[in-house]
């Protein structure tokens, strides 16, 4: 291959990713979730499940918030008009991802104990592990997760990966490296969408009119980035991700680091993402 011909090979490939990345999507308000922060989603049949984020401690000060009455988190299943039909009490920790399958819920913790507490459907701890490839204390954050085909997903910050992991013996099989670039350098809730997965990616910025969140598409086989999608100005600010029979949803949680809280104006709802 001469010179010219690399460059123009090189240049339709920038091309076309430009062209791939020009889809945008916008946000649909649905309805709200019960009060308080909600930071996860994972849609089934029945609705949207909803995971609550509480913070205490230091968060709860770095925040300017009071310390909660009490420090366990709630999974609530939410019709798809929006009426709770079924809530889970779980012991995980400023909660911001969740899955389910196999008949239990996910809580995956962003402050410790850190971990994913595994919960059945009458709110009775099964298990509570750390995310693989860590001390055996503390794995670190998370900001999703993700059940597919028999298999937890969970969005794991330390390792800056989202990291597939067999949920019965607990051990990774394959990790996709975050998508980063100068615009982009936060990371929140994933979900899987036939042969993709979805991500939440973000700036980091001091309020809401300035944020410019996005998604990014892998390839789930490859990890392989397939396009990002920037979100039209003056859209809910996404946290929690899902996706289910052709639509894909998103919840603001209210709360957002290094903002004033409940700056985005669609604090607390639960969206539809619509491409444009």
């Amino acid at each position: 291959m001469t010179k010219r011909q690399f460059l123009l090979a090189g240049g339709a490939a920038c091309a076309a990713f430009a062209q791939k990345k020009r889809r945008m999507v916008r946000t649909k308000k649905l309805f709200k979730a019960p009060p308080g922060y909600p930071n996860g989603l994972a849609a089934t049949p029945e609705g949207i499940w909803v995971a609550e984020q509480k913070l205490s401690g230091r968060q709860a000060t770095s925040y300017g918030l009071p310390e909660p009455r009490s420090l366990t988190e709630e999974a609530w299943l939410m019709d798809w008009n929006g009426k709770v039909v079924k809530q889970v009490t779980t012991h995980s920790r400023n909660t911001s991802g969740m899955a389910v399958g196999d008949g239990f819920v996910w809580m995956v913790a962003n402050a410790p104990p850190q971990g994913v507490f595994q919960v059945d459907m009458n709110s009775k701890q099964v298990s509570h592990r750390q995310i693989p490839l860590g001390p055996a204390t503390d794995g670190g954050g998370s900001h999703g997760a993700q059940w597919d085909n028999g298999k937890l997903w969970i969005s794991a910050l330390r390792l800056r990966a989202n990291i597939r992991v067999d949920p019965k013996t607990w051990v990774p099989e394959i990790i996709i490296p975050f998508y980063q670039s100068p615009d982009h350098g936060r990371f929140h809730d994933i979900t899987i969408e036939g042969d993709s997965m979805w991500q939440i990616v973000g700036n980091d910025c001091k309020n809401y009119k300035d944020y410019r969140p996005a998604l990014v598409r892998y390839e789930l086989s490859t990890g392989k980035v397939q396009e990002t999608v920037d979100f039209l100005p003056n859209s809910c600010d996404p946290h929690g991700l899902a996706f289910y029979q052709g639509k894909l949803y998103g919840c603001d949680a209210g709360i957002h680091p290094n903002w004033t809280n409940n700056d985005s104006p669609t604090t607390g709802w639960i969206f539809e993402i619509e491409f444009v």
